[in-house]
């Protein structure tokens, strides 16, 4: 077993004792599939205090496991991170306990492994505490500068690599500002200094990967994103010849007030139609026999969702979608499959797109990928895999492929759509997914039906 599987069995192990209800929403989490449920409902959400506890417990398992497994893999003995009030670096901010929304002043926390299989320590140099889940590790009254209270306790661990968050490619990972590096190398001893390195491979890896404990929450956070996206397609949203697109954006944002939720992005919603070019957005009337998009994203939990679908608005009389609107959705969930096959372990965001792309062109597809990693994030740490306007491989697809990470399966697919002259259409698809080392697999189900807007009620 590796060290993140050993890791992660040990929060597995730790859920043992938990109470039902305690990790997820009232109603018991749907378990992973292949396809979507057709017209989800909305699962019972959870209060702020429950939300704020089920936040806590499984940070609390996250810094417990995933720490250790991370810095043994980088081969990291001491990781410094610096956040300041209202300007938290992507990992301080993860780190936060759910009473906690900022860090306060100047907050510095340190990782250290002291080896030999004994817990890594997490210290906090800050006058506040952060819920129990760092050791308070500065008294002001004996050392009142802060920088030389951090680099003593660096300096009393000797340690061979310390890791601070700075990179060039990953903004996740550069989180250290030149002023806050400035001073903590200013308290540093020389020979200490010659001893930092990025934390970039620690910070990704942090970011990234996904505990049992979540992967037990994301199958309801996502049917609720889903649950969302069903209503908004729908007669109770949308009157044909009478709502815009714009209005149902602006739903969108309604009903997220009204359940206590966010978006982590403005919702899109847009219009294909025959013998119009490209997609129609903003005030534009919906009307029978229009190919609806939407891109749609909560964050619930701290877990982020990013769904792509498509719907069709029937014309009086109809009853399904024209045949080459249907096949165009075929042609995307083809492309999905081909895509999630060339998952690896330690494989390239490069080279899964690479490799897609190859067959997908092979099989007569007109393809464009624009995969990347959610969780923590809606763009989530990791590996890209393509962007829409490149899809030659970039350096953000040169880091290798880890288990037990969640994906955003984005793409598309053109094609010419009979019933419309041939007219070249998008079909725009986006499901989130889980990888586990071995295959991936969609947590809450994907589209592979085009919805249905009813011309009439």
């Amino acid at each position: 077993m590796t060290i993140r599987g050993m890791a992660l069995a040990a929060v597995a192990m730790g859920l043992a004792g938990v109470p039902a209800g305690v990790l997820a929403a009232p109603s018991a989490a749907p378990a992973l599939r292949e396809t979507e449920e057709r017209s989800p409902v909305v699962p019972p959400l959870l209060s702020a205090r429950d939300r704020a506890d089920t936040e806590n417990r499984i940070l609390r398992e996250r810094l417990d496991t995933v720490i250790p497994a991370i810095m043994r893999a980088e081969g990291i003995d001491t990781w410094l991170l610096v956040a300041r009030e209202y300007f938290e670096e992507p990992v301080v901010a993860s780190m936060l306990d759910g009473e906690n929304m900022h860090a306060r002043r100047r907050t510095i926390l340190i990782f250290h492994d002291p080896g030999q299989g004994r817990a890594v320590e997490r210290l906090t140099v800050s006058r506040y505490g952060l819920g129990g889940l760092f050791a308070p590790a500065w008294d002001p009254a004996k050392q009142p500068d802060q920088w030389k209270a951090a680099a003593e306790i660096v300096a009393a661990r000797n340690p061979k690599r310390i890791a601070i968050n700075v990179s060039d490619l990953y903004q996740f990972a550069d989180g250290m500002t030149a002023s806050q590096r400035e001073a903590f190398t200013a308290a540093l001893a020389p020979d200490l200094r010659q001893r930092i390195v990025s934390g970039e491979g620690t910070a990704i890896r942090w970011l990234e990967t996904r505990t049992p404990a979540e992967m037990q929450l994301y199958p309801t956070i996502e049917r609720t994103a889903h649950a969302i996206i069903s209503e908004a397609f729908s007669r109770a949203v949308i009157t044909p010849g009478v709502t815009t697109a714009e209005q149902v954006q602006w739903w969108y944002r309604d009903r997220l007030l009204q359940l206590g939720l966010e978006p982590w992005f403005h919702p899109s919603v847009a219009i294909q139609r025959q013998g119009v070019k490209g997609m129609i957005e903003g005030p534009e009337v919906i009307r029978p026999g229009d190919l609806l998009w939407t891109d749609f994203g909560i964050t619930y939990l701290r877990l982020n969702t990013d769904t792509q679908h498509l719907a069709y608005v029937l014309k009086p009389g109809e009853t399904q979608a024209p045949v080459g609107l249907r096949q165009g959705l075929a042609n995307s969930n083809r492309l999905q499959d081909i895509l999630t096959r060339q998952f690896e372990v330690g494989r390239s965001g490069n080279e899964v797109l690479a490799r897609a792309r190859a067959e997908a062109k092979a099989a007569g597809l007109d393809p464009s990928i624009y995969s990347h990693p959610i969780g923590l994030h809606g763009h989530g740490a990791g590996p890209s895999i393509g962007f829409w306007d490149n899809q030659a491989g970039d350096p953000q697809g040169a880091r290798p492929i880890d288990p037990d990470t969640a994906w955003s399966i984005e793409l598309t697919t053109y094609a010419p759509v009979p019933e419309w002259g041939g007219q070249r259409v998008d079909f725009r698809a986006e499901e989130n997914a889980f990888f586990d080392g071995k295959s991936v697999r969609y947590i809450d189900g994907r589209q592979t039906e085009l919805a249905l807007i009813p011309s009439r009620p």
